[in-house]
């Protein structure tokens, strides 16, 4: 929906990932991003969401990220100065509420909760997949990342009250995870993994 008070072009997929090689330069970050766009890509597909504006959202949301890391406060923030114009209000507050803790902009609309569960997830089935024999996602099933979910001793700077906020926008926790893996394994390619 256009916001008549908020007016911008919005960027496309190839003007986003080229702005995003210019202010991320580790590999890891990069993946990062491509990981929860797929994964609020195939979100916004479920819940009859626009997947472009979700999928920018989720390529872009830490584009600061190299420039913010030792002043968190301003992680988002500054994110959200770039993108202004160039994403819709909603995708740019998204942004901003992903980093809540520190932005005061607290998560109320289903992308803001999604993307912040996104980022979480991602970092959950990594870890999964690095664990794996074999280091690749084609071998997580959902049954073992189910567990690696519940299990807390597992990746403990994942967040899986994040990852609950799938519960918010009215998709249950296996099927987020499953859903959220099945996205990462259709870019397995592009993840190196």
């Amino acid at each position: 929906m256009l916001d008549c008070l908020y007016r911008y072009r919005m960027i496309n997929r190839d003007e986003s990932f080229a702005l995003l090689g210019k202010y991320l330069k580790d590999d890891k970050l990069l993946k990062h991003s491509l990981a929860v766009e797929a994964i609020l890509v195939k979100m916004a597909r479920n819940l009859e969401e626009d997947e472009r504006v979700w999928g920018l959202t989720g390529l872009l949301h830490d584009l600061d990220y190299e420039y913010t890391q030792r002043e968190p406060e301003k992680h988002a923030t500054v994110s959200a100065q770039i993108l202004e114009g160039l994403l819709p209000r909603n995708a740019v507050n998204a942004i901003k509420a992903h980093n809540y803790m520190h932005t005061d902009y607290i998560p109320t609309t289903a992308l803001d909760k999604a993307l912040i569960a996104a980022d979480a997830i991602s970092g959950l089935i990594i870890a999964t997949a690095l664990v794996m024999p074999s280091k690749k996602l084609f071998e997580v099933e959902l049954k073992t990342l189910l567990n690696k979910f519940r299990d807390n001793s597992f990746a403990r700077g994942c967040n899986r009250n994040k990852i609950e906020l799938c519960l918010d926008i009215g998709i249950s926790q296996e099927m987020f995870l499953e859903l959220s893996l099945n996205a990462l394994k259709e870019i397995s390619d592009k993840l190196d993994l």
